[in-house]
C-alpha cells in the first residue's frame, strides 16, 4: 500500500509512497518508466486499483499530480486516496483507477515548479515537446483511453479552492460538487478572476495550451478536471480537500452516468 508521512518537506516527497504494493492487495505499484538524468535514474510511478466488478466494463479514471514540483500536497493527497480506497476497495466498484502522483520527479525532488531542464511540463503536452515525462506520459493518456481525469494543482496566488471545467457541462457539475466537499476544510476563490481567467463560483472555462490533457479527438471526450488548492494554506488542509473533492467525484460520477443513460 501507499505509505503516508504528515508534513515532509517537498524534496522528501518519496516517504509518501511505499517501494511497493502490498502482495495480492488491491493496490499495485507499477512504473510507468523512468530516465536518466545527472547520471540518476528517475521513475513516474503508476499505481493501480481494479474495484470490484459492476456492469460490463470499468470506468477508467487517471489521477495525475506533482506536475509542478513544488506542490507537494497533490502528492501526498493521492498517496492517500489511493490507500482509502485500498482499505475500502468497495468504494471503487465499478472502476479502474490509475494514480500517477510524480509527473515530475526531478522537480518534486528539488521543490521546483520546473523540471530539470526548466521547463513548465503543464505547458508541453501535446505540442510536440521533447521533455522526458511528456515523451512517457503522452503515450500513457492515448493507450488508456481514459473515461475521466483529474490532475491536482496549488496556486500560490489564489484566495481559495477552485478548479477548471474546459467549459464542459459535465466537467463543472462534477468540479460543482468536488468543490462544495472540499469547502468543508478550505473556503472557495470566488474572485470573478483567477489566474488570469474569468471564473464564476471558483469554476474557470478558459485554460492555459499545454497542460496535461487527454488526447486531441479522443472520442468520447472524457470529462477532465483541474482542482487547486491555495498553497499558501496549510498542507494538511490542502491534503484533506483534494482528498475529499476526489472522493466525491469517484462517488458521484457512476451517478452522473446513470443518470445521463436515462434521458
Amino acid at each position: 500500500m501507499v505509505s503516508l508521512s504528515q508534513s515532509p518537506a517537498p524534496r522528501d516527497f518519496r516517504r509518501w509512497l511505499s517501494p511497493s504494493a502490498e502482495p495480492g492487495g488491491p493496490l499495485e505499484r507499477e512504473t510507468l518508466g523512468a530516465f536518466v538524468h545527472a547520471d540518476r535514474c528517475h521513475e513516474i510511478p503508476r499505481f493501480r486499483l481494479a474495484g470490484p466488478a459492476v456492469g460490463q466494463g470499468p470506468i477508467r479514471l487517471g489521477f495525475f499530480a506533482g506536475v509542478h514540483g513544488d506542490e507537494p500536497a497533490g502528492i501526498e493527497a493521492l498517496a492517500r486516496f489511493a490507500a482509502e480506497l485500498a482499505a475500502t476497495p468497495e468504494r471503487a466498484a465499478g472502476y479502474e483507477l490509475f494514480f500517477y502522483p510524480v509527473c515530475n520527479p526531478t522537480g518534486c525532488a528539488a521543490g521546483t515548479r520546473e523540471n530539470f531542464a526548466r521547463k513548465d511540463l503543464n505547458r508541453e503536452f501535446w505540442r510536440g515537446s521533447t521533455e522526458p515525462e511528456v515523451r512517457l506520459l503522452e503515450p500513457e493518456l492515448r493507450a488508456r483511453r481514459f473515461h475521466g481525469l483529474i490532475t491536482l494543482h496549488a496556486d500560490d496566488t489564489c484566495e481559495g479552492l477552485y478548479g477548471y471545467s474546459h467549459g464542459r457541462t459535465l466537467d463543472e457539475a462534477l468540479l460543482q460538487r468536488a468543490l462544495a466537499a472540499a469547502e468543508k476544510v478550505l473556503p472557495r476563490d470566488r474572485r470573478e478572476v483567477i489566474d488570469g481567467f474569468h471564473a464564476h463560483d471558483g469554476v474557470i472555462c478558459e485554460c492555459f495550451h499545454g497542460v496535461l490533457s487527454a488526447p486531441v479527438g479522443q472520442q468520447p471526450r472524457p470529462f477532465d478536471l483541474i482542482f487547486e488548492t491555495p498553497a499558501l494554506a496549510p498542507h494538511e488542509q490542502q491534503v484533506s480537500a483534494a482528498v475529499a473533492a476526489l472522493s466525491t467525484i469517484v462517488a458521484d460520477y457512476r451517478g452522473f452516468i446513470a443518470y445521463a443513460q436515462d434521458l
